[in-house]
């Protein structure tokens, strides 16, 4: 199974596509401050690949295909 590269402030590492991107973050030291949990108010809201993202009801996305 392909897993997904990312990286936050150099650190770089790869995750099961459909996982918590939650985890991911914590996993990747990134501090996300969560309020609602339910992905309502946005608090939580990330970039990832140039999408705006909310990280506490998102799933790590596959990764891309590059040709």
């Amino acid at each position: 199974m392909n897993k997904t590269p990312l990286t936050y402030n150099g650190k770089k590492k790869e995750f099961a596509p459909g996982s918590s991107l939650l985890r991911a973050c914590n996993g990747l030291g990134m501090r996300v401050p969560t309020s609602c949990k339910k992905g309502d108010c946005g608090t939580c809201t990330v970039s990832v690949g140039g999408k705006r993202m909310k990280a506490c009801v998102g799933k790590v996305p596959p990764a891309p295909k590059l040709k």
